[in-house]
Formats: C-alpha cells, sequence, structure tokens
C-alpha cells in the first residue's frame, strides 16, 4: 500500500478514519479483518457503470482475505436513490442470510453512498458500513459525515438517516477512470468548501495541478469533518453551512427531474445565485461574486439552468426537507472564505436571483 493521509472524524457516540492515497484500497480488508464482532460476509453495493472500472478488484481483494462477497449491482444515476430501490436490496440481503456483523460496502459515487447506508442504517437495525467513493463529489462530501437517504418524488432526501460509516476510503487512482462532467461536478464541492471556510483552499484552485489533487482533497475532508464534529445532527446552524448553494441546488435537481442534471451542476447554478444574493443581502464585493462564477466557468459548470420555470423552482423548494417554520434556510457569504445561515432572503430578491439562473 502507499503512503496515505488519514483524517479523523469524531461525532459524540463514535469516531472513525478516512483513508485518503493511491493504493490505499489494498489495505481495506485488513481492517475489515481486524475487527473483531464483524462477520465474514459483506453485501457490496456498487452501480452498473462502476462495477466493471472497480468491482472485481474490491471482489477479489475481500475474497483473498476470506469474506463471503454478495454483490448487488444497482443502476446509475439519481433515479436510483429512491424507496422502490430499497425493498429488492434488503431482500437479497435477507435471503444470504447476512447478520448484523455483515458490513455493507458502497462502492461508487454519492447516489450509491447515500442508498448503501441507509440500507446499513435499517438493516437489522443497523450493521457495519464501509464507504468507497468513486466519483470527485463523493470524496470531498457525501462519503463524509453520515447523511444516508433517498428521494420522493416530492424532494431531494427527505427519507433518511445520520449513520456514520466505520471507515471512509479514498482511493486516488479512482479519479482516473473518472469522466470529465462527474469530475466537473465534484468540483463544485470543493468550491463551495472554499467559499464557506478557506479562501486559501478557493485560490489554489485557480492554478491546480493533478499532484495538487490529494491535499485539496484532503483540505475539503478535514473542513466537513470539523463542521460535523460540532453539529453531527444540523441542529445548531453549524453543518447547515455545508450547504451553500444547495437549497436552490435541490430544488433545481426536482425541478429539471432526477438525472437530468448531476447534482454538482444544480450546486453550482444554485451556488450562482446563492453568491448574488450574498452581494445583495450580506455585503460581498461584487468582485468576489465574478470570482466564483469565472471559478466555475474554469471548471466547465454550468452558470443557469434552462427550461425551467420559477413557479416549478419555488414549489420544490416548498418541500425542502431543511424548511423551517414555513421558511428555508439560506447560506449566504459576506466574503470567500467566510459564511453564515439566515432564514431573511425576501421573495422579491430571490426572484431576482431566479431571474439570473433560469434560461
Amino acid at each position: 500500500m502507499d503512503m496515505k493521509s488519514i483524517v479523523q472524524v469524531r461525532v459524540a457516540k463514535t469516531e472513525y478514519p478516512i483513508w485518503i492515497g493511491a493504493g490505499v484500497l489494498s489495505g481495506f480488508a485488513e481492517f475489515l479483518s481486524a475487527q473483531t464482532d464483524w462477520s465474514k460476509s459483506v453485501a457490496l453495493i456498487v452501480d452498473e457503470n462502476v462495477f466493471p472500472l472497480h468491482g472485481a478488484k474490491v471482489q477479489s481483494i475481500l475474497q483473498a482475505a476470506g469474506f463471503k462477497v454478495l454483490t448487488i449491482t444497482v443502476q446509475a444515476g439519481e433515479r436510483t436513490k429512491s424507496m422502490d430501490s430499497l425493498g429488492p436490496i434488503l431482500s437479497q440481503m435477507a435471503q444470504a442470510k447476512l447478520d448484523r456483523g455483515s458490513a455493507v460496502i458502497a462502492l461508487g459515487g454519492g447516489v450509491v453512498g447515500d442508498l448503501a447506508g441507509f440500507v446499513a442504517a435499517i438493516y437489522l437495525r443497523g450493521v457495519p458500513f464501509v464507504q468507497i467513493p468513486t466519483s470527485l463529489l463523493a470524496m470531498v462530501d457525501s462519503s463524509v459525515g453520515g447523511k444516508t437517504g433517498v428521494n420522493l418524488p416530492e424532494g431531494k432526501n427527505l427519507v433518511g438517516a445520520f449513520y456514520q460509516p466505520d471507515l471512509v476510503i479514498v482511493e486516488l487512482d479512482f479519479l482516473l477512470t473518472l469522466p470529465p462532467r462527474e469530475y466537473a461536478a465534484g468540483m463544485a464541492e470543493v468550491i463551495k468548501y472554499g467559499v464557506i471556510a478557506d479562501r486559501a483552499l478557493f485560490d489554489s484552485l485557480k492554478s491546480m495541478t493533478d499532484l495538487d489533487r490529494g491535499k485539496m482533497i484532503q483540505r475539503c475532508i478535514e473542513i466537513k469533518a470539523e463542521i460535523v464534529a460540532k453539529d453531527e445532527k444540523e441542529t445548531l446552524g453549524f453543518r447547515a453551512l455545508l450547504n451553500f448553494g444547495h437549497t436552490l441546488g435541490h430544488a433545481i435537481e426536482n425541478g429539471a427531474g432526477y438525472g437530468v442534471l448531476l447534482h454538482g451542476e444544480a450546486v453550482a447554478i444554485g451556488m450562482r445565485a446563492a453568491a448574488h444574493l450574498s452581494q445583495e443581502l450580506a455585503g460581498m464585493p461584487k468582485a468576489e461574486v465574478a470570482e466564483i462564477e469565472a471559478m466555475m466557468t474554469q471548471y466547465h459548470l454550468p452558470l443557469e439552468a434552462k427550461g425551467l420555470s420559477s413557479e416549478a423552482i419555488f414549489r420544490a423548494l416548498g418541500t425542502d426537507k431543511k424548511v423551517k417554520a414555513g421558511k428555508n434556510r439560506w447560506i449566504l457569504s459576506k466574503k470567500i472564505g467566510e459564511s453564515h445561515v439566515t432564514d431573511q432572503v425576501p421573495q422579491e430578491s430571490l426572484e431576482r436571483v431566479m431571474s439570473l439562473v433560469l434560461k
């Protein structure tokens, strides 16, 4: 195994490591074998696009360590993150007689991680869970922090649980097989971390090289780990900062139809709107709004959604899971690297930014 970095995530009742590096995948079966209360059987949940790339390798690593592997392949795409997907997966696990010590392993992007994590949370009221993210977005964001769940037609992530993994493996070599569009979608979340918490990270993205990717990913994970440690279940306001661009982004995903836009693409559009709201309501300099837009253009992210009406977006905003007392929560930034949560966003301000990003 090559050199790895380890970020430790600590929450109220548990802590777990995140391994980051090229070649770190080779050591994860040894970690599983060392867990004396775990069984020698696992459920490997992977989507149809990822399995031909990495599935056989993960299977062979596990089997060489003496594990019996139930591989469950699901369709790729956001539509798989649904209530309809849960029943067949749970039934296969029950038919294979997996027990409370059998780990669920998520191999894939954010969709597979969220779905598999929710399966781990509800099967036999909770079984061990390992995240092996294969997309940049999942590496820096969705695999860290314990949010799991599925979508409903009415909105994104309306059914789920907070369920922390026991291990996250960020294998940097997986980025070599990532399609450009997926990589760009992940960069939306990276840009987000810079805007909400770290100006230096944001500036480093202006001249990013392949050699810097590991450091970039580690810094994003460190920021998220720090925020999750303060507010694991998003009850104190700290964790909500991670939703910069997501309030409108989720509504755009819903309005467009799940799968039309990648999550990171919708978030990028939402971040553009959030930057303009920040200029109007929080005092972000116009030059910094332009920097954010330029950064998203640099990484081939969309700045507007076509064919969506503001009426459809407002309907979707009404079913957002973060609505409280009838008000959406918005993340605004006074300047790049500093952010706060508010529910005081006037309707006319929303309408103005929607006219900017909806075409």
